[in-house]
C-alpha cells in the first residue's frame, strides 16, 4: 500500500525563527500596553522592564515545552496540540511569577501593586492571548488542510494524464518483439505494467532507490524504440541517501528529456541522471541535448515540470525546489530535496 502524502506538523512553524522573532516582538507590545494602562505605575520605565522581562520569559518557557514534548504532541491531533500550548502557556506564566516572587523579592526588585495583582494581570494577558492564538491557530489549520486536499485532487488529475504516445509506442514496440523475441516483449510489458502501477495510484512518495528503479525501467523500454540513439549517463553515489521523493517525479524530468531532447535529435544524445548530497540537501539533476533552434523548454517540458513542482511543494511542505533552465548545449532540470 502506497503512503499518503507528506502533511506538514502543525508545531513546525513555531521553530521557525521569523515566527521567534514575532513572538518576541509580541511579547514588548504586551509590556507597552501594561504600561499605558490607566492607572499604571509612577516609575514606567522599571515596570516595563520587569513586565518585558516576566513575558519574554513566559513566552519562551512555553516555546521551550512544547519543544521538549514534540515527539508526543506530534502524532496528537491539532485541536489538542492548540489546547496543549493554551496550557503551556498559562503554566509558564505562573512558573515565572512564582520564581520571580521566590528571587526577586529578596532583592527589593517588586511591583508597585505587588506580587499578586502582577500576577493576575500577566495571566490575564496570557489567557487572552492563547484564545485569541487558539482561534487563528484552529483556522489557519483548517485552511491549510483545505488547501491540501485541493492540492492532492489536483494531482491526482495530474498522475491520471498517462502519454498517449508513450503508451502506444511501448505497444506497437512491443508488437514488433513478440515473435522474434518474445522474452524482450515480455520484459518491456512488464516494465511498462510496473510505470502504469505507480501511475496510477494515489501521489504518494518512495525511496529514492525505488524512485531510480522505475527510472531505469522507463529508459530500457525507450532504449527498445531508439536504440543505439539513447545512451544514458548515470552518476550516482554509494549509498544513495535514505530518503523519500514524490513518486515519478524524477521520471517525469526523464520522460521530458526523452521527448524533447533525444526524440527530436536524429543522431540520438545522452540523458544525464546525477544525485548528489550536500550537507543540507540531495540534488537530482537530469540533463538532455538541446535539438538546434530549439531552447529546450517547450511546451510539453513546461506542462511536465509545473506539474513536477507542484507535486514537490506539495511533498515537502514548500521546503522543496525544482529548476530548470539551458546550461550550453543541454537542458538541465535539478530537484533539491531537504535533508530532514
Amino acid at each position: 500500500m502506497p503512503s499518503p502524502p507528506t502533511t506538514p506538523r502543525p508545531l513546525d512553524t513555531l521553530w521557525q525563527a521569523s515566527t521567534i522573532i514575532w513572538i518576541i516582538l509580541a511579547g514588548e507590545a504586551l509590556a507597552v500596553v501594561l504600561v499605558l494602562a490607566p492607572g499604571g505605575p509612577p516609575d514606567w520605565l522599571a515596570y516595563f522592564g520587569m513586565a518585558s522581562f516576566a513575558i519574554q520569559w513566559v513566552f519562551l518557557t512555553s516555546l521551550g515545552g512544547l519543544y521538549l514534548c514534540r515527539r508526543w504532541l506530534d502524532r496528537a491531533p491539532p485541536p489538542f496540540i492548540a489546547q496543549a500550548g493554551l496550557a503551556a502557556l498559562l503554566l509558564s506564566t505562573w512558573l515565572i511569577c512564582l520564581m520571580a516572587w521566590l528571587f526577586l523579592d529578596d532583592l527589593g526588585v517588586r511591583p508597585a501593586e505587588g506580587w499578586f495583582r502582577f500576577s493576575l494581570q500577566l495571566t490575564g494577558l496570557a489567557l487572552t492571548v492563547g484564545l485569541l492564538a487558539l482561534a487563528a491557530f484552529q483556522a489557519q489549520w483548517r485552511g491549510r488542510q483545505l488547501a491540501l486536499r485541493a492540492k492532492q485532487s489536483e494531482l491526482e488529475a495530474l498522475q491520471a494524464r498517462v502519454r498517449p504516445h508513450f503508451l502506444f509506442n511501448t505497444l506497437n514496440s512491443g508488437i514488433a518483439l513478440v515473435r522474434q523475441h518474445p522474452e524482450q516483449a515480455e520484459e518491456l510489458l512488464l516494465g511498462l505494467s510496473d510505470l502504469f502501477r505507480a501511475a496510477l495510484a494515489r501521489p504518494h512518495d518512495v525511496a529514492l532507490g525505488e524512485e531510480l528503479a522505475l527510472v531505469r525501467r522507463y529508459l530500457e523500454i525507450e532504449a527498445v524504440r531508439f536504440g543505439p540513439r539513447l545512451r544514458v549517463a548515470w552518476q550516482l553515489p554509494e549509498p544513495l541517501p535514505e530518503m523519500e521523493v514524490p513518486a515519478l517525479s524524477v521520471q517525469a524530468l526523464v520522460e521530458n528529456a526523452v521527448r524533447h531532447g533525444i526524440e527530436r535529435l536524429p543522431d540520438g544524445g545522452e540523458v544525464g541522471i546525477e544525485v548528489t548530497r550536500h550537507a543540507d540537501a540531495v540534488v537530482i539533476a537530469v540533463r538532455n541535448p538541446v535539438p538546434a533552434g530549439a531552447d529546450g523548454g517547450g511546451e510539453g517540458h513546461s506542462i511536465g515540470l509545473q506539474a513536477t513542482r507542484a507535486r514537490l511543494q506539495a511533498s515537502t511542505g514548500g521546503r522543496g525546489s525544482l529548476t530548470s533552465g539551458r546550461e550550453g548545449d543541454a537542458f538541465v532540470a535539478r530537484i533539491r530535496l531537504p535533508v530532514v
